[in-house]
């Protein structure tokens, strides 16, 4: 078995893996590093500097890091993240023979659409991952189409929902794949639902939100980032482990507290 350091250091290196992975992997590594609470502090920044983008890894580090007894926090996480009930929520709620339309490879809508396996998916490519899932849904049964990233208006104008699955949500935006903005915005202009995806550690206060934004704003090359910001305003609904909700209700169930640490850092 790898040593906990170890297995924090491949964790911030790690490319790929969806945020609920990554958080879960990183509350394993440093509920086993032990107690030592600036190890916990050097870990966290580290985390959050590498994977800025993956809401849940703020989530995990700021309750880490006020923690009275970290190890057992990082423990009760982990748990949590292993426990999200929210792609069986979703699928449950998702409408009979719906054509849905998802941009990649969403981590908790595609468990969903696979659960379902009635409905048709149009999956917008992106990096690879939309052909991936295609090919991965249509393998399980489920009716789905690898759209090219020029179809995504035309595959939204066929839709009767996006979903599109949030990396991180605040009160007023959520970050989620590169072509999301463009998503939501013709399914707004079109009256077409959007349902954004955001399960446990998802959801961030006010000033971590904040901080993550700022974030962004300072990356170099944004072009280049993997998921951009979205106005919460132009999403229907959020669905999360407790089921559907409005979009405007959706970040005041964020229930991590705000670490100094990771402010001071991100600033």
């Amino acid at each position: 078995m790898a040593h906990p350091i170890e297995r924090l250091r491949w964790v911030a290196r790690a490319e790929g893996a969806g945020p609920g992975v990554l958080a879960r992997e990183a509350a394993v590594a440093l509920a086993s590093g032990g107690g030592d609470g600036a190890g916990m502090v050097t870990g966290c920044r580290r985390l959050v500097d590498r994977h800025t983008i993956a809401g849940p890894i703020w989530w995990l580090a700021a309750k880490v890091l006020v923690a009275n007894d970290p190890s057992a926090e990082a423990w009760a996480a982990a748990a949590q993240l292993e426990a999200d009930p929210t792609s069986q929520v979703l699928a449950a709620q998702l409408a009979d023979d719906v054509t849905v339309t998802v941009i990649g490879w969403p981590e908790q809508a595609s468990e969903a659409l696979r659960r379902r396996g009635d409905v048709e998916v149009l999956v917008v490519e992106c990096n690879g991952d939309g052909r991936a899932l295609a090919r991965r849904l249509d393998a399980a049964g489920v009716e789905a189409f690898d759209v090219p990233e020029a179809g995504l208006g035309a595959a939204v104008r066929e839709s009767g929902l996006v979903l599109l699955e949030a990396s991180a949500l605040g009160p007023d935006g959520f970050l989620a794949q590169s072509g999301s903005l463009a998503a939501a915005a013709v399914a707004r202009s079109l009256g077409i639902d959007v349902w954004v995806v955001a399960g446990v550690g998802r959801v961030l206060p006010a000033r971590l939100w904040q901080a993550l934004v700022e974030r962004l704003a300072d990356t170099d090359d944004a072009w280049a980032l993997p998921d951009e910001v979205v106005p919460l305003e132009w999403a229907t609904s959020v669905v999360g482990p407790q089921g559907v909700e409005p979009a405007a209700d959706a970040w005041k169930r964020a229930d991590c507290p705000v670490a100094p640490e990771l402010l001071r850092f991100a600033g």
